[in-house]
């Protein structure tokens, strides 16, 4: 069984994630994987108050801080995606039995590799951020961009389900493709507003 930690996020494989735990059900929870040494899943807790099917789970880097109520500021790393079987209500937290998966096998190809990491590194010119440094050969080079990112949930969701890293990197140029005019018109109409509207 796999211990599970709904959360208004998703949390992509290889991304790290800083987490303050504060209610009691998930102090127990991560207590527990820090004395057991073991992960916990994350899953996107969706607006119906229901959970996705996919989620990610993380294992804890560090702990930050404890404070003396049992709070704590943690430090986790996203590893394995899973789906969901079946879930169990049994403890005061959720847990789930799940299945692991992995990448289909195949790769995408090195130009669209390239497409994809111009693309990025523009956006993060537009948004005013430092451009990562990004070894092609990363095998899920994917995530690691998309991770970098507060992109939109719904498409991040959907890129943990994706099973083929060439299906990721295709739909993330096109992701970019369309987030960076919508983008540059956004700065532009802010630089505006600035210039008090007499900026050209």
């Amino acid at each position: 069984m796999l211990a599970l930690f709904p959360l208004d996020l998703v949390l992509l494989p290889g991304a790290p994630l800083p987490l303050h735990v504060f209610e009691p059900r998930y102090k127990e929870m991560i207590g527990e994987a820090i004395s057991q040494n073991e992960q916990f899943g994350l899953v996107r807790l969706l607006n119906n108050n229901s959970i996705a099917e996919v989620g990610c789970t993380a294992e804890i880097v560090e702990v930050s801080k404890k404070y003396d109520d049992g709070r704590m500021d943690i430090v986790t790393q996203g590893q394995k995606r899973f789906e969901i079987v079946r879930l169990d209500q049994e403890r005061s937290f959720l847990r789930a039995e799940v299945t692991y998966f992995e990448d289909d096998e195949g790769h995408a190809a090195k130009s669209e590799l390239e497409k994809l990491v111009d693309l990025h590194k523009e956006l993060v010119g537009v948004a005013g951020g430092e451009p990562p440094e990004v070894e092609l050969d990363e095998p899920q080079l994917s995530f690691q961009l998309a991770g970098s990112l507060p992109l939109d949930l719904d498409f991040k969701q959907t890129l943990l389900g994706m099973r083929s890293e060439e299906q990721r990197v295709t739909a993330m140029i096109e992701y970019y493709s369309a987030l960076i005019p919508q983008l540059k018109r956004t700065v532009k109409v802010r630089e505006k507003a600035k210039g008090n509207g007499h900026a050209m």
